[in-house]
């Protein structure tokens, strides 16, 4: 069979002229047909900015956990909130210290790499920073492997300045700009406090949260000054030393295909017996928390389809009543229809092709309002939005469903009219 014979099978003969006649009569009617779109409109365009918003916070959360490295183990001392819970939580525990972090390397098995960390805010700065005062981290040289850090200019600090406790510093990104502005910081010095620091690096860019994720404290990475571990310790001590823990925070990474949930089980375990359960610290393992956020979205994003879905059930509604309306005006054209010939099947056909233009124009114009309404939260409040593939065909799916289900009712009524009595209705 030839294609020009195809084209004119009887499927397409009848179904072309019901378009035809759908097109002109949603034509004929352009603002009820406008005002019955924008219940689909609204409800596609509230289903893509809702689910560009969750998708854009959630990969946000989860790039920064997988870039604490999914292989480590990470614990942060937990501080108390005053003197006196200080001093409760001291009657039962030291706090971290030098002495946890040798027990961990002994009896934790198939750690890579590990390091401590002291870390504190200095009340005086030169130069005087431009932005916030950078925090000071003093590490090993393991942290650099630890937590991916990626220098862009000069070098880390090695074992034997760690040792000697050599005034040396890496600044990361911010700290840089924020110290020297656009000047090359390497071979410069800051004063940290009453102690002078060579700069030998500037890290890369580091990606930041703005709030907690479990028990890690938000805070700008890249406004960090990292110096040796031994330097922070014996240079840089403040008035508030003695109420603070030795070390405040202890990295381990992880052989591959160690198995992270027991080693951590075991980690808080050591921790617990050695600080009689003061409950002093937090152990946080990336990759339970990278399993746990990725449940969290999927039920996040069936939570935000479902109440978006709420807008365009509202528009299916509305499609019902106007084709209802519909239905009543052209009872008489109903009636010719029939008494002509056309079976029932005709006319479900015809009120469902409508619906299914208004549901589909719906749709296309609602997926355009969600991603420019996306864009524009993005763009006026900071947010990091995502207009994902699945959110579009979702909400277009569901809009044309709901379209054809909420159709479906006036157009059976509409078939089952009376020919004779639908002749005569005025």
């Amino acid at each position: 069979m030839s294609a020009g014979a195809r084209l004119l099978t009887p499927a397409n003969a009848d179904f072309l002229p019901d378009l035809r006649m759908g097109l002109e009569n949603l034509r004929a009617h352009k603002l009820r047909s406008l005002l019955t779109m924008l219940g689909m409109i609204f409800g596609v365009a509230a289903v893509v900015a809702m689910l560009s918003i969750g998708a854009g916070a959630q990969q946000e959360v989860m790039a920064f956990i997988e870039q604490l490295g999914v292989r480590n183990l990470i614990v942060e001392a937990r501080e108390a909130p005053d003197s006196q819970a200080l001093q409760k939580i001291r009657k039962l525990s030291a706090g971290l210290n030098f002495t946890d972090f040798r027990v961990i390397q002994a009896n934790v098995e198939n750690i890579s790499a590990a390091t401590a960390r002291k870390r504190f805010t200095p009340s005086k700065l030169l130069p005087r920073p431009q932005a916030d005062s950078p925090m000071v981290y003093g590490v090993s040289p393991a942290y650099v492997g630890i937590a991916n850090l990626a220098l862009v200019s000069g070098r880390f600090f090695d074992e034997a300045e760690t040792t000697a406790a050599a005034p040396v510093v890496v600044l990361g990104e911010a700290a840089a700009a924020s110290l020297f502005g656009a000047d090359d910081p390497i071979g410069r010095y800051v004063k940290v406090n009453e102690q002078w620091f060579q700069v030998i690096g500037v890290a890369g860019p580091q990606l930041t949260v703005q709030a907690d994720v479990a028990g890690l404290p938000a805070q700008d990475r890249n406004n960090l000054m990292y110096v040796p571990l031994y330097s922070a310790i014996f240079r840089l001590e403040d008035g508030q030393s003695q109420q603070k823990d030795e070390i405040d925070g202890i990295y381990l990474q992880m052989r591959q295909g160690a198995d992270i949930p027991s080693a951590a089980a075991l980690l808080r375990g050591l921790l617990n017996v050695s600080h009689r359960n003061a409950g002093d610290f937090t152990i946080v393992s990336p990759a339970e928390l990278l399993a746990e956020q990725r449940r969290t979205q999927r039920v996040f994003e069936m939570v935000m389809v479902a109440i978006a879905s709420i807008s365009l059930l509202v528009g299916g509604i509305g499609i019902m009543n106007i084709m209802l309306a519909s239905v009543m005006e052209r009872t008489r054209e109903i009636g010719i229809r029939r008494a002509i010939g056309a079976k029932r099947r005709d006319v479900i056909r015809q009120f469902l092709i409508e619906t299914t233009i208004i549901s589909l124009a719906g749709g296309v114009l609602g997926v355009i309002v969600g991603v420019a309404l996306s864009r524009a939260i993005g763009y006026l409040a900071g947010w990091s939005t995502i207009v994902t593939t699945t959110s579009i065909v979702l909400a277009f799916f569901v809009s044309v469903t709901i379209g054809l289900v909420f159709g479906l009712y006036p157009a059976v009524r509409a078939a089952g009219l009376d020919p004779v009595k639908a002749l005569h209705y005025e």
